[in-house]
This record gives C-alpha cells, structure tokens and sequence, in this order.
C-alpha cells in the first residue's frame, strides 16, 4: 500500500511591499477619522451655539457665524456674547482633559488613569471653596471671578507638586504615583466636606454649584488662556509622540530603543497637572472626560500617537460639546451643570472598562 507523503505548505513571509502598503492604508484610515471628528466637532459646536433657552435653526446660526452683519442686533448679542464663549469653553475644556488622559493612561500604564488619578480636580475644588469662605479675608481689589480661577489654580499645583515630591523621595513607580493621588484625594474632599460644614448658607451654595462643573461663567478671556495652554501642551506632547508609541510597548522596551522613561513620566504628568489645573479652574469640577475620551479615540485611530493624541483631543472636546447640548436640552428651560451630564456618560462607560479588564 503505497504510502502518501503529506507536504507542508511552504511559509510564505509577507513582503516588505505588501507591509508598506497595510500600513499606509492604516494611516489613511486614521486620517480619515480625524477628518470625520473635525467635522462632527463643527457641527457640535454650530448646534450648541443654536441650542439654549430660544432655538433657533441651525442654518441661521451657520449663516450668522460666517457673516455676523446679517444678524439683528439681538440674536447677535445671543450667540456672540452669550453662547460662543461656553461652547468654545466646552472645546478648550474637552480637548485638555482629552490631551491629558491620553497621556496619563500611556505613562502610568494604566487604562483608567485620568486627569483626576493625581487628585487634581479634588485640589482645584478645595482651592475654589478656599476663596469662597474666606474671600473676605483676602487682599481687596480683586474680582470675584479672577480670585476664584487662582485659588483653583493653586491649590492644583501645590497638590500635583506634593505628589511628585512623595513620589520621588520614595522612588516608586507609577502604581506608587497613582496610590499616593488616590490617598490625596480623599484627604481633599474630606478638606472641601469641612468647609462646606463652617461655610454659610450662601457660601455653602456657592461650593456645591462650583463642583458640579459649569461652563456658564466662562468668558473669551478665559477660553484663550485655556487655549493657549492646550496648544503649548499639544506642540510639546506632539513631539514626543514616538516615545510614548513605543513606551506602550512596555518601558524596559522602549528604553532599549533610547527613550528615557523616567524623564518623559515627568514631563508628562506635570503637563498634564498644568492642563488640568487650567481647565477646571474656570469651570468647576468635570469628570469623565479625560478617561471616555481616549478610549473612544483609541478604537478609532489605534495606539500610534501622531494620530491617537489629536483624535484624543477632539473625541474630548466633542463629548464635553455633545455635553453641553443635553445640559441646555434635556430639561427644556433648565440648564443642568454639565459635570452631572458627564458623570452620567462616564459612569456606565468606566464599568464597562472594569467588567473588560476581568474578562
């Protein structure tokens, strides 16, 4: 009985051609969803600037935009006083902690860091409820709305700062980074419980409204401070986008490629404490932005940086804009803070995160 000889199918490698070509298809995908989130971004923000109290169409606003003189006076005043400054705040806002936790989740290693994992925006309401109870005791001749974005401010940084100075002496690693913000946040809240117990009624109403996060008293001052910011941090994050490509390899990788890890952690996590500490001391409290935004940017554009830091940047300033608009819209007449909106996406959003990591 004859016997019968099997032969292996040869392996073909793929060849170098066929790799370039995957691999510009791949670019040319991603440059197609960073078109698409541009578009969408536009049309969000046309539709926030129609959207509030009075609606109007959608063509009018677009129209009214792109040449203001044919606007009568008082639609004008509605959508370039009133409405511009919080939807471009929304923008500013979304698009930093969008930047922020792109960054964070890639240094830390971590697919739920966020802005807030140091504790920043804990330190920023504490800092907020600080000028709120004792503004009178503060030097006079400063405004309201000035003293409270520094005091914010401040706090953030000297948070951040202490942070990275326990971290250091202690020589740890991100795990260590991350449990030393965990256990400063709880610290901070429990410091904004206190004085929310000594402040006044009206005080106390005041801290309350600032940490549910609130777009309404931006001005276009404060959206080019946060813009300037988010560009310099954008530029400096741009880059570097080839070291935090490989570092999502893992660190003993990337520092064998030349990229020293230690330094570029840093660099990253005090950016990021500056980008966070800016945007939040104009709005108040606003959480989930920067955990959901590069997750969805992530599906889309995949891990190489060039690509996922700027879909990072719009995914976030398009939720925080998409936001926006269900704030003025889901109770017609009544403006809901827009951290509650958020919290209510990011919530269910981080569970599905955790349920994914088990399985």
């Amino acid at each position: 009985m004859a016997s019968l000889q099997l032969q292996a199918a040869p392996l073909v490698a793929p060849q170098p051609n066929d790799l370039a070509q995957q691999y510009r298809q791949k670019n040319r995908w991603r440059s197609v969803c960073l078109i698409a989130l541009f578009i969408a971004l536009i049309l969000s923000l046309a539709t926030d600037l129609a959207t509030g109290s009075a609606n109007y169409p959608l063509q009018t606003v677009l129209a009214g935009v792109l040449q203001p003189s044919t606007l009568d006076a008082s639609l004008h005043v509605v959508i370039f006083d009133v409405r511009l400054p919080y939807a471009l705040m929304a923008l500013a806002v979304g698009g930093a902690l969008g930047l922020g936790g792109a960054q964070l989740q890639t240094v830390l290693n971590n697919p739920l860091a966020s802005p807030f994992t140091l504790g920043v925006a804990a330190a920023a309401t504490l800092g907020a409820s600080l000028v709120i109870v004792f503004e009178h005791h503060l030097p006079s001749g400063l405004p309201h709305n000035l003293l409270l974005p520094m005091g914010a401010f401040t706090v953030a940084l000297a948070a951040t700062a202490l942070i990275l100075l326990l971290s250091r002496a202690h020589g740890g690693g991100s795990d260590t980074l991350v449990l030393f913000g965990i256990a400063l946040l709880f610290a901070l809240e429990a410091l904004v419980w206190l004085l929310q117990f000594l402040a006044d009624a009206n005080a106390l109403e005041q801290i309350v409204f600032w940490s549910m996060g609130n777009l309404g008293r931006a001005t276009l001052q404060h959206v080019a401070i946060v813009s300037a910011v988010l560009l310099l941090c954008f530029v400096l994050a741009m880059r570097r986008a080839w070291a935090l490509t490989l570092l999502r390899g893992g660190a003993v990788h990337a520092a064998s490629l030349g990229v020293q890890v230690n330094q570029l952690s840093w660099r990253v996590l005090l950016e990021v404490s500056l980008l966070t500490a800016v945007a939040l001391a104009f709005v108040g409290t606003i959480g989930f932005v920067g955990l959901v935004g590069p997750h969805i940017a992530r599906l889309l554009v995949g891990e190489q940086h060039r690509y996922f830091l700027p879909a990072s940047v719009l995914c976030g300033a398009l939720m925080l804009s998409l936001a926006s608009i269900a704030s003025k819209s889901l109770i017609p007449g009544l403006l809901i803070p827009i951290g509650i909106v958020t919290a209510l996406v990011g919530v269910p959003v981080l569970m599905l995160l955790i349920l994914r990591r088990r399985t």
